[in-house]
C-alpha cells in the first residue's frame, strides 16, 4: 500500500502515474545492466541459479516500485517476501546480506538518476524520491529478515546435529560404527583416535567451540557446556583450551580412544560438581579425590565404619593417627607435620595401638584408616596440625623403637 513507503504517492497526478507504468521496460533493463556490473565487480554473475534469483530480484523491485506508484492499491507482501527469500538464498551462498543490500542502493540510486531525465514536475520528483528509498529500506530490511532467519535456522540445525552426535558419543551404550559415523559425517566432523570431554560452568559452549577451534564441538547437557576436544594430546591443545576458557571453572577428562568417550566425560562431569577450585581442572591430578567423592554419603559410611572402635580417642590422637599413617610410620616425620614434640607422638601412638591392634601392622588396614582419616581431615572433623607456634624439640631427642 502507499503508506508503507511513502503516504503522498496517492497524491500524484495520474498522468505522472502513467508515465512512470509506461517506462517500467526501460527502468527493468537499465537496473538489471548497473547490477550486472555490481555484481561482477564483486566477482559474481546474474546466470546460474543464484544469478536468476537476483534477476527475479531486480525485475521485482521494479515492477514493485512502478506499480506502487501507478496503482492506488498495490500490496506490496509479495515483494518482500521474494526479497526474505533473497537473503535467505544470499547467506546459503555464504555470502553477506550487505552484498544484497548494496546491490539494492546502487539500483535505486540509477532509477533515481534516471528519473530526474524525464521532465517530471518537481513536486512529483519530491514524492518519488521519498517513496524510492522508502521501498529500498523496505526491501532492504525484508532480505534482512530472511537473512537472519536462515541464520537463526542453521545454526539451530547444527545445535542439534551436534548435540545428538556428541549425546551418541557419550551415552551409556557405544553406538554402533555406521551410526557414529553417519551422525558425524551430518556434524562435518572427522572421527579422531581419541578425544577428551571438558565440562564448563558456562552456557556459551557454541561460542566456545568456534574460538577454541581445531575441530572442537559443543553443546550444552544439564546446564552446563560439554566439548568434546579431538586429539587432545597434541602439543599445545590444551593449554590453548585453558586461555580460551578464560578462567571459567571447568574439568577436562583424561584423553582417551573415541569409543571410551564415555568415561572422560563421566570425570569431567563429576569433577565440575565435586572438586572446589577455579579455571581449568585436569581430572587425572584428581583421581582420588574423584574415587572417594564419587558416591555421595559412602566415604561418610566408610568412615563412620573404619573408625567406629576409636570412640575413646581424642581429635588430637585422631589427628596424630593420620599424620603416622601419611608418614609410613616415622615417628619423627610426624611430629613435624604436626608441629609436635616425637615423644608426644610415641605416647599417643601407644594409646593408639591399644584401641587399634594389629590393624596397624595390616597394610590393607591401615590404608582404610588412612583413607577414613582423610575424609574426616576434609570434612573439618579432625585438626591436622596442633598449635603450629610450638616449638619442637631437636630431632636427635627421639628415642628409639618400633614406630619411628
Amino acid at each position: 500500500m502507499y503508506g508503507e513507503i511513502e503516504p503522498r504517492v496517492a497524491e500524484l497526478p495520474a498522468a505522472v502515474r502513467d508515465r512512470i507504468r509506461a517506462l517500467r521496460p526501460v527502468l527493468r533493463d537499465r537496473v538489471l545492466g548497473t547490477v550486472r556490473t555490481v555484481m561482477s565487480a564483486q566477482g559474481r554473475s546474474l546466470s546460474g541459479g543464484q544469478g536468476r534469483g537476483l534477476t527475479l530480484g531486480v525485475e521485482t523491485a521494479v515492477d514493485a516500485f512502478v506499480e506502487a506508484v501507478a496503482s492506488p492499491s498495490h500490496d506490496l507482501a509479495a515483494s518482500r517476501a521474494v526479497f526474505a527469500e533473497l537473503g535467505r538464498t544470499e547467506f546459503r551462498e555464504g555470502h553477506r546480506v550487505d552484498a544484497l543490500r548494496a546491490v539494492l542502493t546502487v539500483g535505486g540510486r540509477d532509477l533515481w538518476a534516471f528519473l530526474v531525465t524525464q521532465d517530471l514536475p518537481p513536486e512529483a520528483l519530491y514524492v518519488l524520491a521519498s517513496a524510492l528509498f522508502g521501498f529500498l529500506d523496505m526491501l532492504a530490511g525484508a532480505a534482512a529478515e530472511g537473512y537472519l532467519d536462515e541464520q537463526d535456522a542453521d545454526a539451530r540445525d547444527w545445535d542439534t546435529v551436534r548435540r545428538r552426535l556428541i549425546t551418541l558419543l557419550v551415552q551409556p551404550d557405544p553406538p554402533g560404527d555406521a551410526t557414529l559415523q553417519a551422525a558425524a559425517d551430518a556434524a562435518r566432523w572427522p572421527l579422531p583416535a581419541s578425544v577428551a570431554v571438558v565440562s564448563i560452568e558456562s552456557t556459551d559452549g557454541e561460542r566456545l567451540a568456534r574460538t577454541a577451534g581445531n575441530g572442537t564441538i559443543a553443546t550444552v547437557i544439564d546446564d552446563a557446556t560439554r566439548m568434546v576436544v579431538p586429539s587432545p594430546a597434541t602439543p599445545g591443545r590444551l593449554a590453548h583450551l585453558a586461555a580460551v576458557l578464560g578462567g571459567r571453572r571447568a574439568a577436562v577428562g583424561p584423553a582417551v580412544p573415541l569409543a571410551s568417550a564415555r568415561l572422560s566425560y563421566r570425570l569431567s562431569r563429576r569433577a565440575l560438581r565435586l572438586l572446589p577450585g577455579d579455571g581449568l581442572m585436569h581430572c587425572d591430578d584428581f583421581l582420588l579425590e574423584l574415587v572417594t567423592g564419587w558416591e555421595p554419603g559412602l566415604m561418610d559410611r566408610f568412615a563412620a565404619r573404619e573408625l567406629a572402635g576409636a570412640g575413646e580417642l581424642r581429635e588430637p590422637e585422631l589427628a596424630t593417627l593420620h599424620a603416622w599413617l601419611r608418614e609410613q610410620g616415622q615417628v619423627v616425620a610426624a611430629a613435624a607435620a604436626l608441629h609436635a614434640h616425637p615423644q608426644t607422638v610415641r605416647y599417643r601412638m601407644r594409646k593408639i595401638r591399644r584401641v587399634f591392634g594389629a590393624a596397624l601392622d595390616d597394610p590393607d588396614a591401615r590404608l582404610r584408616l588412612q583413607l577414613a582419616l582423610r575424609h574426616r581431615l576434609a570434612a573439618g572433623q579432625v585438626t591436622l596440625a596442633e598449635n603450629p607456634s610450638r616449638r619442637t624439640r631437636p630431632a636427635s631427642s627421639a628415642g628409639s623403637g618400633r614406630d619411628r
